[in-house]
């Protein structure tokens, strides 16, 4: 059984120096661009270099993370970026868009690439589908239970997981409350958490509905090393180095099978304390919020981590062979526990005139080894008994090998990967004809009100498991919806099955686990918007996947959508967006399913509309705003269809004919993010 990698975040130099001195096996961290956590300080070029290479000194690893939504203007400081992380030796990428996925792929094919738990992977056919497409490894969403990931773990691919740090609320990479509300993109790494604010189901101005207690899953480590999980994750790059060291301090002594210092680590960080509840199933009293008891815990620790860190701690065990003859050059030879070996000559010893150098001094000055990561095994000494070197030149002999030794190891750990040329994207024929209606809803029923009045819709969207509801001569204009996440990947098999037999030929992907799936029932796929499609890169790649066409991120504006080529658009023109998918409920938390009524008011008044999907266990809450674009249209006609959402609509009849007459809308709208855009 294999020793877990004990992966730290490294949002600042300090915070990677506080890793790699208490025991990280790799560090995550990220370009001043392109990073999930873009408040974090992150690493420029040189930076960039000098943390790529104080991690191979250590034997560590660096993973850059990518993992954003990245707009067509962008790729070439993305591919940039790219370059300088391969030439810097990086280990790996981290990635959540397809469309940089596949320029990684094409200019730096040897490297390396992990996939994102912004990638929404949450069950084995999306870790299978990343294994098909080059990537070694997937970190999985953090909602899963211990049996989910131990399943995941025998799809063939490594498995990195979240064992420490903050929950978000919603799964990642199905969260655009932070954008709806200010612009501030989660898939942009501009997240607001506006979900840590006010929310709450009883009208309690004071009460966080949405915020979670931090994950602990330290007193489990030995558990996740049986299950084959390959990397221990800890989550904040945007936290302080002294919880780095805290927490990778912890997971070390686990996996040494002491007992880790859960103390120092709720400390250091907690919101009201720590939680278990996604990975043992248990998910009551998961919420929490930081409190002044907590932050007052945190000072009585720092000074003390911070010492941790300060200097660097002897972990290379060095064996030396030291040669004093006279008449030759004094020479220095160190290997360290990886058989790395150096050797250096120094000054040509003189006769002594008191006592000649012999073992006991080469031990005590050339192991005097303290500043480095060095410490002294065991020296041999060839000595002629006649000679003497004075103390300044064991020091610069001592000093000369360590440089050198320094040298060897970071050459040694770092990868050298061959840089290919960027190709342009292929010409696709547009075919452009004007965009038709699709529309989404929940129940066959309230398809048929609107059908009986209205035939022009050209594809009506419902999920798989209603497919036995439609009647056989609609099944043809039917598209069925999968949830964004359903851990429960035999209730989405043994739902496309059913609807195969029934007819049904085209299905709406939302995730990587969906596309595998599709195409193994044979189904026509087309792209919706838990893809995050958002550039052309994006688009030529699902293309090639095989996906028809695909609704586009409503968070681009209407500029950037008509920058989008290689396969036809769908625009969300009209609904209430959905802008969080959840596996723990907010409001059975406060106020008990009997008091459910559907809504969680913000600090501001607004009312967010909150419904479960009992089928797979998920709760979506949906925007306070209606996406209102019927007066606008004609801005959008570059699109293969227009989208309209009646999915908690309570009358789409009413609905759809106020959007296609223009009537003012009975509730407040919203232009989505087709003007303002995000950051």
């Amino acid at each position: 059984m294999t020793h877990p990698e004990i992966l730290a975040p490294a949002g600042s130099m300090e915070s990677l120096t506080a890793a790699l001195r208490c025991g990280a096996d790799a560090v995550y961290g990220g370009g001043k661009l392109f990073s999930a956590r873009h408040s974090a300080e992150n690493f420029d070029s040189d930076q960039l270099k000098q943390a790529v290479r104080l991690c191979h000194l250590y034997g560590a690893k660096f993973y850059l993370t990518v993992n954003t939504m990245v707009f067509d203007p962008e790729f070439p400081a993305l591919e940039q970026l790219i370059r300088e992380a391969v030439l810097c030796g990086v280990d790996a990428f981290l990635v959540q868009d397809f469309g940089v996925l596949a320029l990684i792929q094409q200019i730096a094919p040897k490297t390396p690439i992990h996939a994102s738990t912004q990638m929404t992977i949450h069950t084995p056919e999306g870790a299978r589908w990343t294994k098909e497409h080059g990537i070694c490894r997937v970190v999985v969403s953090r909602e899963l239970s211990r049996e989910e990931i131990a399943a995941i773990c025998q799809s063939g691919i490594e498995v990195e997981q979240f064992v420490h740090g903050a929950l978000c609320m919603s799964v990642s990479g199905q969260c655009g409350l932070s954008a709806v509300i200010g612009s501030r993109s989660a898939n942009r790494g501009r997240c607001a958490q506006a979900c840590r604010l006010p929310f709450s189901a009883a009208g309690n101005s004071t009460y966080c509905a949405l915020s979670l207690k931090d994950l602990c899953l330290v007193p489990y480590v030995r558990q996740m090393k049986q299950d084959g999980v390959a990397s221990l994750k800890i989550e904040g790059r945007c936290k302080r180095p002294e919880y780095v060291a805290a927490a990778v301090t912890a997971l070390v002594q686990a996996r040494n099978d002491k007992e880790p210092d859960l103390e120092t680590l709720r400390a250091v960080f907690s919101r009201s304390g720590f939680t278990d509840g996604y990975y043992t199933g248990k998910r009551r009293e998961m919420f929490g919020t930081r409190q002044k008891e907590d932050v007052m815990r945190a000072k009585t620790v720092l000074p003390e981590l911070a010492q941790r860190y300060q200097k660097p701690h002897s972990i290379i065990p060095l064996t030396m062979r030291a040669t004093v003859q006279a008449g030759q050059p004094a020479m220095l030879t160190v290997t360290d526990q990886s058989g790395n070996t150096v050797t250096v000559s120094g000054d040509v010893p003189q006769p002594a005139k008191t006592r000649p150098t012999d073992a006991e001094q080469l031990t005590r000055q050339l192991g005097k080894l303290g500043g480095t990561i060095y410490t002294l095994h065991a020296l041999t000494a060839q000595c002629d008994g006649v000679s003497m070197l004075p103390t300044s030149a064991l020091n610069a002999l001592r000093r000369n090998c360590v440089q050198a030794m320094d040298a060897l190891r970071i050459q040694q750990h770092t990868p050298y990967q061959t840089l290919c040329p960027a190709l342009p994207l292929p010409e696709v024929d547009a075919n452009v004809t004007a965009p038709k209606f699709h529309m989404l809803l929940n129940q066959w029923n309230k398809v048929a009100s609107i059908l009986a009045k209205k035939t022009e819709m050209a594809a009506i969207w419902l999920p798989a498991f209603v497919a036995a509801s439609v009647p056989d001569e609609m099944r043809d204009r039917v598209r069925l919806t999968l949830p964004r996440f359903c851990a429960d990947e035999d209730l989405i098999r043994n739902a496309l099955k059913a609807a195969k037999a029934l007819g049904f030929t085209g299905l709406v992907c939302e995730n990587a686990a969906h596309i595998r799936l599709g195409k193994t029932y044979g189904f026509s796929l087309y792209g919706g918007m838990g893809l995050n499609a958002a550039n052309s890169r994006c688009l030529h790649f699902l293309r090639q996947e095989g996906v028809q066409d695909v609704l586009l991120s409503p968070e681009l504006t209407t500029a950037q959508t008509k920058a989008c080529a290689g396969l036809p658009i769908g625009l969300y023109v009209y609904g209430n967006q959905p802008v969080m998918t959840m596996r723990n409920c907010p409001i059975r938390e406060e106020v008990s399913c009997r008091s459910c009524r559907h809504q969680l008011r913000d600090r501001t008044g607004r009312i967010f509309p909150v419904y479960c999907d009992k089928t797979c266990g998920t709760v979506t809450m949906y925007n306070a705003l209606t996406t209102w674009m019927s007066d606008k249209l004609d801005t959008l006609t570059h699109a293969a269809y227009w989208l309209l959402d009646f999915s908690i609509c309570p009358d789409p009849l009413s609905c759809y004919d106020a959007f296609v007459h223009r009537l003012p809308s009975s509730t407040p709208i919203t232009r989505g993010l087709f003007q303002r855009g995000v950051e």
